[in-house]
């Protein structure tokens, strides 16, 4: 939004977390369950869930998905040792690959570490020889396949 600092905290009183855990907790709850869960009036979720939309707490609304079920049988945290100054160009490289579903930069030994889900082994290997390592930038990579995974949301 023009205007704001997209990096600045927006204050949330007790109403906005109890919003937000019943949406985290089912993205498809409907306006008149979220005002029943929380105690407020159909009126008042409406206008609070409009604001936190539009504030940019809340930026999508998305499903969980189950990859084993949805053929993604192999997962790994890949990590990237980056050259100084590359981060901003290979952030949109990076999320172009379907099989990147996590990006995040950090601290400490490595610089990014990414999320990577694919069909089978042979795809994960192409994903991480064939795109990641000859991106240029990227200095080092190390690869932790993931053998089960739980998700606290």
């Amino acid at each position: 939004m023009p205007g704001k600092d997209a990096a600045a905290e927006v204050p949330l009183d007790d109403i906005d977390r109890r919003i937000i855990a019943e949406l985290t907790r089912d993205g498809r709850m409907s306006v008149t369950q979220v005002a029943e869960n929380v105690h407020i009036s159909r009126a008042h979720a409406y206008s609070r869930i409009a604001r936190l939309t539009g504030d940019g707490v809340l930026t999508r609304f998305t499903a969980l998905v189950d990859p084993i079920k949805a053929g993604l049988k192999s997962s790994a945290y890949v990590t990237l040792k980056l050259k100084q100054d590359s981060w901003r160009e290979l952030r949109d490289q990076l999320g172009a690959i379907p099989e990147v579903h996590h990006i995040a930069l950090v601290g400490g030994d490595f610089d990014v570490i990414l999320l990577v889900r694919a069909v089978d082994n042979i795809d994960l290997r192409r994903v991480i020889f064939d795109q990641l390592q000859t991106m240029p930038g990227v200095l080092d990579t190390q690869t932790f396949l993931v053998f089960e995974d739980v998700d606290t949301r």
